[in-house]
């Protein structure tokens, strides 16, 4: 019997009902017949409630859950949302109550491991999330980064520790900040980002630099819910960022005694010079957004990227090939792993006398280790080297390389690390498309195992061929489908868009990069210590522009769906359902329906809810009116890095209105945003006083446009009739104040609020609040709702906005008119 035939008898012997043919063969007493024998069994399911039958279900699908022991899946995730909610939370609990908490559960946990009871699975779930908790909190004191407070400028001098170029050929620096004067900061960042806007050489890693620069703090969110990029910021170590107002100088090499540096920090400095020089080798080989292209896959140096070919990368699908992810690691290892012993089996004598594919699987585990050396540390980097790692080291112990377990064990470690990472679109898609291609395999695998297969003993050649590439192109269809599937959730939630061409994308561009692309850059890899890799990386290049030709033809054809700005439960709700569907085998799986179905629900309810009318950011410089046509805002162009979240999270109409410039004199929105905040503020006389009033309010007689003086103010009437002055310059604050409802100012004034009752929204204001989103009034009070991105939020990334340089204390304290404003949800 095979083993098909055997797994259906053993199907019908757990009904509890024999079969005729095994009765027949009994051996009974004389004068007994098998038809006297009186089976009892357990009644048919057709015969039970429903409830009962549910409840059989539900238990024999536990059982078997436990069985595989599928809980060790659901440990990163309880750990990781233990993490998530400590960085969410606007206030976490102290440090003691924290601590204490975690020592009274977390033995208790490990001492009631064993009993499978309710009380055990809930104290193993509280202690998994308090170690969660204890993780993210640990590692926020470990990052102790100093963030600047406010913009300066001033001459920095430090040691560069990385360098990246642009596609305009600016330099972006990393400095370890050692001092700065003119003025000298009080509380001095760690570390800076500063670009350089000049094409003159680069300085080296490691060298000293100095120059005048203008730093500001990492900026907040471009709205309530959107990404805070000072998060991040924080956690990298980076307090401040901003550019040189020249080329900066390159000093001399000051080290400190031997036993300062250590040799980790050595190593690491190392690293990223090898790295810089490989990206450099690549792009002047190769040339153009293609040599750009092949370095960021190599070392994840994306910047030298140009704009227009990111977004054909991101509209058609593309853009996971640009980060170190998976799909680079994974083509890179196989090719070695493969190559290595299609070069073994030409020596057969050494073939049968030693274990090749172990011999092959630990070289490959080297070279996936020094591919990660040289990527830049990314979290998709990290993920999929640890990823690979675990499968290649499973092959050395005769163990199963591709399973749920490995997944989860990567991402234990990252958690572990860097909890913060969880928060980050970088984690999530990467984790998400590794879960759900990993769970079909494992699905597919089971379901193959249960079914008979026609097999011919000698196959055609013509049989052999079709089914080889039906296999390729279902895998390729198939592996593109589930990851863009997978990774539509985040994609959705952090960028409020999705590609409905990616999978027509990546069918095309997938064997571009399997057979062209990364063979060749792995032999050029190898061959670049020897200056023998010239020829291998203009392949690769060539492989590289017909990815970017493929990326622009999709991307041609429309199919980026803006879809919005999502409410705050989506993510954690399809998440949820996400999660259950992957992470169990059972029918239990099912569960993840609903909660998969109800945030679908989501996004036509938050998509339908009323949109702001009036948009701030947190500078104060850049003003929007929002109607059902077109968006009005204070710079000339909609374009930008913040207009563009702006218009994809609201979402924003396509038509924009540019300001009426009373002085019309060059400058770009750039320049102008310079000049206005570096030039001495002027005193008025009452007569410019009352000719800038009747300025104001002759430009207030248009509706839905704002008409700005330039360096000076920016008025406009929204169709609801509230009237909104944006001032750059605040000796025009008062006049505002008399002619607008609402003033937005982008530097500091010395009052809070506004004699004619106007409401004043100043800079110091805005440090605290963040950008702000306003839904304006027809007839009393102008605003009728309002949210701040910022508002309530102390915590460490965030508490730099409340700190006071003049008086050298913290106060987050807004302005009580400003409260009162806040209190109204929309």
């Amino acid at each position: 019997m095979n083993e098909y035939g055997e797994r259906q008898q053993f199907r019908l012997l757990e009904t509890g009902t024999p079969a005729r043919v095994e009765l027949d063969g009994i051996n009974l007493p004389a004068g007994l017949a098998s038809t006297d024998i009186v089976i009892f069994s357990p009644p048919h399911p057709a015969h039970q409630g429903f409830a009962q039958r549910l409840r059989s279900t539900l238990s024999r699908c536990i059982a078997e859950e436990l069985q595989y022991r599928q809980g060790f899946l659901f440990i990163p995730v309880l750990v990781g949302a233990g993490a998530a909610l400590w960085f969410s939370l606007s206030s976490p609990p102290s440090d003691v109550v924290l601590f204490v908490s975690s020592l009274c559960v977390i033995p208790i946990a490990i001492i009631m491991r064993h009993r499978q009871t309710v009380v055990s699975f809930m104290v193993a779930v509280l202690a998994l999330l308090l170690l969660g908790m204890l993780l993210a909190n640990w590692e926020t004191r470990r990052a102790g980064t100093t963030v600047l407070d406010s913009a300066v400028t001033t001459t920095i001098t430090g040691t560069v520790e990385r360098r990246e170029v642009d596609a305009k050929g600016y330099w972006r620096y990393t400095i370890a900040l050692t001092s700065t004067s003119g003025p000298s900061l009080a509380r001095l960042p760690n570390r800076i980002s500063v670009l350089a806007r000049s094409r003159e050489q680069p300085i080296a890693v490691g060298a000293g630099i100095t120059g005048k620069a203008r730093l500001s703090p990492p900026s907040g969110p471009a709205l309530p819910g959107l990404n805070d990029f000072a998060f991040s910021a924080y956690f990298d170590g980076i307090g401040a960022t901003g550019f040189f107002y020249s080329a900066p100088t390159a000093l001399p090499t000051q080290r400190e005694s031997e036993d300062k540096d250590s040799w980790l920090d050595a190593a690491d400095s190392w690293l990223y010079a090898l790295r810089s020089a490989i990206a450099e080798r690549i792009r002047s080989v190769i040339g153009g957004d293609a040599g750009a292209f092949a370095a960021s896959i190599i070392t994840d140096e994306r910047r030298a990227i140009s704009s227009e070919t990111m977004e054909a990368l991101r509209v058609s699908g593309l853009a996971h090939i640009v980060a170190i992810s998976g799909l680079n690691m994974a083509l890179a290892s196989g090719i070695f792993f493969v190559g290595m012993r299609m070069v073994f089996s030409l020596l057969p004598g050494f073939s049968q006398r030693y274990p090749v594919k172990k011999i092959s699987a630990f070289a490959a585990l080297l070279m996936t280790f020094a591919y990660y050396l040289i990527s830049g540390f990314a979290v998709s980097a990290e993920r999929a080297w640890l990823m690979m790692s675990i499968m290649l080291a499973a092959v050395l112990v005769n163990r199963p390389s591709i399973s749920l377990r490995n997944v989860a064990l990567a991402a234990i470690v990252i958690i572990a690390i860097s909890p913060h990472e969880i928060m980050g679109p970088s984690f999530q898609m990467s984790f998400a498309a590794t879960l759900a291609l990993v769970a079909a395999y494992s699905f597919w695998s089971r379901w193959r195992g249960n079914r008979e297969r026609l097999i011919v003993a000698r196959p055609p050649l013509w049989l052999v061929a079709s089914s080889k590439a039906g296999t390729i192109v279902g895998g390729v269809v198939i592996t593109s489908l589930i990851g863009g599937v997978s990774t539509a959730i985040y994609s959705i939630e952090h960028f409020h868009r999705i590609t409905t061409y990616g999978l027509a994308a990546n069918l095309a561009a997938m064997p571009v990069m399997s057979i062209i692309v990364m063979p060749s850059a792995l032999i050029a890899m190898l061959l670049m210590p020897f200056g023998l890799d010239a020829p291998f990386l203009k392949l690769m290049g060539y492989g590289m522009a017909m990815v970017i030709d493929i990326a622009k033809t999709v991307s041609s054809w429309g199919g980026d769906a803006t879809i919005g700005r999502q409410h705050p439960w989506f993510l954690i709700v399809s998440t949820v359902g996400f999660l259950l569907l992957t992470l169990l085998r059972t029918r239990l799986a099912l569960v993840g329906l609903p909660f998969l179905l109800a945030g679908l629900v989501l996004v036509p309810v938050e998509l339908n809810k009323a949109k702001p009318d009036l948009l701030i950011y947190e500078d104060g410089l850049l003003v929007a009116f929002r109607t059902d046509q077109a968006v009005a805002t204070t710079k000339r162009q909609a374009k930008g890095f913040v207009y563009e979240q702006w218009a994809r999270a609201v979402p924003l109409p396509d038509k924009h209105v540019a300001p009426v410039i009373f002085d019309d004199n060059a400058a770009s929105d750039e320049e102008t945003t310079v000049q206005a905040s570096t030039r001495r503020q002027p005193v008025l006389t009452d007569q410019q006083k009352q000719q800038a009033r009747e300025k104001m309010l002759l430009a207030l007689e248009r509706t839905n446009v704002f008409s700005c003086q330039r360096n000076a103010w920016c008025v406009g009437q929204h169709e609801t009739g509230v009237r909104v002055a944006a001032i750059s310059n605040t000796a025009f604050t008062g006049t505002a104040c008399d002619v607008a409802d609402i003033v937005v100012t982008s530097r500091f004034v010395p009052f809070t609020t506004c004699r004619s009752g106007a409401i004043l929204i100043s800079a110091t204001t805005l440090r605290k609040t963040g950008s702000l989103e306003l839904w304006l009034n027809e007839s009393g009070a102008p605003v009728a709702a309002a949210r701040a991105a910022m508002q309530g939020v102390a915590r460490p990334w965030s508490v730099h906005r409340a700190y006071d340089w003049r008086s050298k204390t913290f106060d987050g304290e807004v302005p009580p008119h400003i409260e009162t404003m806040l209190a109204a949800e929309p």
